[in-house]
């Protein structure tokens, strides 16, 4: 029964979650985004209550996906339970989510909530209004659920990850980082070639380099190099 239950908390929070405005830009192709948000909710039992919650989530880079590997699996960081359930339904059927991985972080700091007294279409109005006078390109107002209202964020940062897919491959596609050399993926081997660097200024960053190149499969293709690192320390 819970199971059940569980399911039908996120499934009920994202068919009820209504995006109002949706960000002017779109995810950025190569760093991070910061967006803000607001979430407007009814309280439940409660006639003419608006909750208002504001903040920020963290958008990291995206990154491709490499064949057969676990990137999807670790892509949320502060959300809750039924967030996380929720992303695990995203996981099974959004096909399209599948080959970039983009990994959100609710910058907790920077919350804030409030309860005003009047009915949710005026709220919506008035923080509608407020947002579009501040002409911020990285901004959303989402009409959601009370509980567990994280889904209702998590309904709009999806939109907003479908919203971009396009610019951001376009973007990786101009420096060729869906092809191969030598077997291995471009954009991965971008990412080896600064942890190669990295471990050669730091040598403590040895471990995470090694962990990186198993993680990819690639330990062999790369081992002769590796070692050149690791033998002048240990020498």
């Amino acid at each position: 029964m819970t199971e059940k239950h569980d399911k039908l908390d996120f499934w009920y929070a994202a068919k009820n979650t209504r995006i109002v405005t949706m960000p002017a830009r779109h995810l950025e192709t190569f760093g991070a985004t910061l967006l803000n948000y607001y979430i407007i909710s009814e309280l439940m039992d409660n006639i003419n209550q608006v909750r208002v919650r504001e903040g920020r989530i963290q958008a990291y880079r995206p990154q491709i996906i490499v064949p057969g590997s676990d990137e999807f699996n670790k892509v949320l960081d502060g959300f809750g339970e039924e967030a996380e359930k929720y992303m695990d339904w995203i996981k099974d059927h959004s096909a399209d989510m599948h080959f970039l991985r983009y990994g959100f972080k609710i910058k907790k700091e920077e919350f804030s909530e409030q309860v005003l007294s009047d009915n949710l279409e005026a709220v919506t109005d008035k923080v509608k209004d407020s947002v579009k006078g501040k002409n911020d390109p990285f901004s959303a107002v989402v009409v959601g659920v009370d509980n567990p209202w994280e889904v209702s964020l998590l309904s709009l940062m999806v939109e907003v990850i479908r919203n971009s897919i396009p610019a951001n491959v376009n973007d990786m596609k101009r420096r060729n980082l869906f092809g191969e050399t030598d077997g291995v993926p471009n954009s991965i081997r971008e990412e080896l070639e600064k942890a190669f660097t990295a471990a050669g200024r730091n040598p403590k960053l040895i471990g995470t380099l090694a962990k990186k190149l198993e993680k990819y499969g690639v330990f062999e293709k790369y081992q002769d190099r590796f070692f050149s690192l690791v033998r002048p320390g240990s020498a």
